[in-house]
């Protein structure tokens, strides 16, 4: 049985549809009365097909999501899986030759969060590991601010992160912190063979036991002098698509 509360709420069109593809235990969707039908086509066709009630309801059923652009539709799901690197890693080395992860340190805003996830399926990220504490809840936020993305790529929770870097490490993967400390900057490093990217939390940066163990740090290089760092979504797209041009050898 799913429990309702805010945290386990789907709201939005594209993050409900993404969800229905990628098979979330979904047994029914509220949708305001009134809407046009253009704007939820999709939506209706996707819940026929896998069965998914549908019950037309008043506005009042939205208070609970008074500050949220939550479309006039949610509904409510079950959970979402999370992984263990240790696990999911030999999967992926047998799927891809070059696996790409991130690792997000202690990055707690969810609307970050959720850029850096559908950035990152857009880029061809394998998995994205978080610590099991002090990291943006994926829940209903994270759902939305990612528009549905969180459900196409595999998420791990780690209790010890230096400990995950260093398996890492051992299986063959190089570990990138990136800081604005380094004084390598984002083009010149190899990012064609198994590759970790370290994000680190916007106010403290990476932790520096992580930075000394990584294999190489890596900054980008700032345009105006009065810029010191970048929002830690907008360097993630920036890095990641460095990465995305050196595999498949082509600007975008």
């Amino acid at each position: 049985m799913i429990k309702n509360n805010l945290n386990n709420i789907i709201y939005g069109i594209h993050p409900l549809i993404e969800a229905i593809k990628s098979n979330i235990d979904i047994k029914s969707i509220f949708l305001k009365k009134g809407l046009q039908k253009k704007s939820y086509k999709e939506l209706l066709y996707l819940s026929k097909n896998k069965n998914i009630k549908i019950n037309l309801v008043s506005k009042n059923k939205f208070i609970k999501l008074k500050n949220k652009n939550h479309q006039g539709v949610y509904s409510y799901y079950s959970t979402i899986k999370t992984y263990n690197i240790k696990n999911l890693l030999p999967i992926l080395y047998k799927k891809i030759i070059n696996p790409l992860l991130i690792i997000l340190d202690r990055i707690t805003d969810v609307r970050n969060f959720g850029s850096i996830i559908r950035t990152s399926v857009c880029a061809g990220v394998n998995s994205i590991i978080i610590p099991s504490k002090n990291s943006a809840i994926i829940g209903s936020d994270s759902i939305k601010t990612s528009s549905g993305a969180i459900f196409k790529i595999p998420i791990c929770k780690e209790k010890n992160i230096g400990e995950t870097i260093q398996f890492l490490i051992n299986s063959g993967m190089k570990v990138f912190s990136a800081t604005e400390k380094s004084s390598i900057n984002w083009n010149n490093l190899d990012f064609s063979g198994p590759t970790v990217l370290i994000l680190g939390n916007e106010e403290k940066g990476i932790n520096e036991k992580y930075i000394k163990i990584s294999c190489n740090t890596v900054k980008i290089p700032s345009m105006k002098q009065e810029i010191s760092s970048l929002n830690v979504s907008v360097a993630c797209g920036i890095l990641l698509y460095e990465i995305f041009k050196q595999r498949n050898n082509k600007i975008i």
